[in-house]
């Protein structure tokens, strides 16, 4: 039985690893919709324990098909004001319409904004001038703590879309980026674009910096796709070439991994 309360809630095997200088709390589960429900219940503590500590919650959302159980269990969740959020988001393509079927905000507006009631939100404006948006919205998410950030690993092991070699230096909130082609390849294989070709070449994207602002980090990654991102990160050294790998460098961040994007773990990791 992995040690915490968000596991033992309900009696669900897990393992935890050590890594790196810090331990990092990694928890893994059987199947996706365990991993979504176990940490929709940290998630949706520590909305909860932001507001009744400080009269509202600030968060930042992921999107992605990693997110799917997860943003389903936590938007089911019963007791959070969500009158007393306000959310930012991680990244978002450049030049690319809301109603595009790979929108970022369309994403959040289906899966979070609208099933919650969530009114105070700052969507990034793909369609907008990008350097203008990453100003507006950068001014807005620094102008008080975030509480919690829920994030996810790419299959090239990016942090938002901070692909590698990622920017571990800059202090601005929000930066414009150029997309790898494995970033990129992702998105055709998650179905949201139908060729490589229609995939947009940059996005915005917050920064590595300023997701660390965040009080709390719930990292959601599951799928065999993301076995090998995993292992780079949590076994290699903390280095812009892994960009996720920084998560082990943060005061209080909690992985959560299903059985096959765990799988390539070495066994040696795991706590006893």
């Amino acid at each position: 039985m992995c040690v915490g309360s968000y596991a033992a809630a309900k009696q669900i095997p897990c393992r935890s690893y050590f890594s790196g200088e810090r331990i990092v709390i990694i928890k893994v589960f059987d199947d996706k919709i365990q991993l979504g429900e176990a940490a929709a219940r940290q998630s949706a503590d520590a909305i909860k324990r932001a507001i009744s500590e400080r009269g509202q919650a600030r968060i930042i959302a992921a999107t992605g098909a990693s997110q799917f159980e997860f943003l389903n269990a936590l938007t089911k969740t019963p007791g959070i004001d969500w009158g007393k959020v306000e959310m930012f988001h991680l990244d978002e393509y450049v030049g690319l319409p809301i109603t595009h079927p790979a929108s970022f905000r369309k994403y959040l507006l289906e899966r979070l904004i609208e099933p919650t009631g969530l009114a105070n939100y700052h969507l990034l404006d793909g369609g907008g001038r990008p350097e203008e948006v990453c100003e507006r919205v950068g001014e807005k998410i620094t102008a008080s703590p975030i509480d919690v950030a829920f994030v996810g690993i790419g299959e090239n092991g990016h942090l938002a879309f901070n692909d590698p070699p990622a920017d571990f230096e800059t202090d601005e909130p929000y930066i414009v980026v150029n997309l790898d082609e494995a970033c990129r390849r992702q998105q055709v294989g998650e179905g949201w674009f139908a060729g490589l070709d229609e995939v947009p070449k940059q996005a915005i994207s917050m920064t590595v910096k300023q997701i660390f602002r965040a009080g709390e980090i719930v990292c959601i990654a599951p799928d065999a796709r993301k076995a090998q991102a995993v292992k780079n990160c949590f076994e290699n050294e903390i280095s812009p070439r892994f960009p996720a790998s920084i998560l082990r460098a943060h005061q209080n961040t909690t992985v959560y991994l299903d059985a096959e994007s765990s799988s390539s773990l070495n066994p040696e990791l795991i706590s006893k």
